[in-house]
């Protein structure tokens, strides 16, 4: 059984917020760091994906609660793992340790629960692939609205490197998320079929089940007004993206479930690709928290599932296993009663 063959059947359940689970451990520098990272000459502290390196047994643990509360699918800690975004730690020389590193933590946590639970109940890793730290559609200077920070070569060459790695790693699918920018995205996917084209393999679709490798895409709404930062509707989000070999679209982070869902619905109108969405845990409150329960969170979930057909459901910032698990539960309720 595979992706394509499990997502017909039912909704899959996608993880929650790493960054949230990383947050309760109360890391330090010398976490960051550890020995192989110990005399680096720049701060580490708040380079999450290091984790994968220095700390991989707190990585490994998050996964495996995940795939523990019912998650079908986990994100490798991953977001940043490229060399735009790793430039700001001086670790452009570590992308492939990174990345190779960070995918064997998801499959050493999946082997884990295998060994635990059996295999009936196939369990899937998504190499997620973060916007980076720059864009290609929005000049960093206001008094230079040309001036762009990257271009759309460094980008896909940074890609490229990241999804090959996580491609030759074993992941399953590559998950570009968080997507505020599509140009920056299509250099992602430009990449990601790159990659495919070079191993001789293809992209999973609903026009072909039997592919090797599923292509995820995931933006993100900023405002009320359902718009993407560089201010695409999410109608233009997915026209934009029409041309390439979705496995699935959808929205994740900056909104709750039910700011999220009218644009879920719209996007839904614009794609044949099966829809995603992975909401925050409600909005930040004065203090950037999340206070979203996971019961509460469950009952709105319930308006995707129940309405509008999304076919992969987690959570974002602030979610934690126990959300997971109550919407987990939600999913596999609908399932019974189908």
């Amino acid at each position: 059984m595979g992706l394509f063959q499990d997502i017909v059947k039912k909704t899959l359940t996608l993880d929650g917020a790493m960054g949230t689970m990383i947050q309760r451990h109360v890391l330090t520098e010398e976490d960051f760091r550890g020995q192989r990272f110990k005399d680096h000459s720049v701060a580490l502290k708040g380079n999450n994906d290091l984790l994968c390196i220095t700390r991989p047994d707190i990585i490994e643990d998050i996964h495996l609660q995940y795939f523990e509360a019912g998650a079908d699918i986990v994100e490798t800690n991953t977001f940043n793992a490229q060399q735009i975004s790793m430039e700001d730690y001086a670790l452009t020389d570590c992308i492939k340790e990174v990345n190779t590193a960070a995918v064997a933590c998801a499959r050493n946590a999946r082997d884990k629960y295998y060994l635990k639970h059996g295999t009936k109940d196939k369990k899937y890793i998504a190499g997620a692939v973060g916007p980076t730290s720059k864009t290609t559609s929005l000049s960093p200077d206001v008094n230079n609205p040309a001036f762009r920070a990257v271009t759309y070569d460094q980008l896909h060459a940074a890609y490229f490197e990241q999804i090959e790695t996580l491609i030759d790693a074993g992941v399953d699918a590559i998950l570009i998320e968080t997507i505020f920018d599509t140009l920056n995205a299509k250099a992602a996917f430009h990449a990601a079929l790159d990659v495919l084209d070079k191993k001789k393999l293809t992209p999973i679709t609903r026009e072909n089940p039997e592919g090797n490798i599923a292509l995820m895409a995931s933006g993100t709404i900023t405002d009320a007004a359902g718009r993407t930062l560089s201010g695409q509707t999410a109608a233009a989000f997915a026209i934009s993206l029409s041309h390439l070999p979705l496995f699935s679209i959808g929205f994740n982070c900056a909104l709750g479930a039910d700011q999220l869902l009218p644009h879920v619905k719209e996007l839904k109108k614009h794609t044949s690709a099966f829809i995603s969405a992975y909401p925050n845990a409600g909005l930040p409150n004065a203090l950037g928290q999340y206070d979203e329960t996971p019961e509460i969170m469950a009952k709105k979930i319930n308006a995707f599932l129940e309405d509008n057909g999304v076919q992969i459901i987690g959570g974002c910032c602030g979610t934690t296993p126990d959300h997971i698990c109550s919407i987990h539960h939600l999913v596999e309720n609908q399932y019974s009663k189908s």
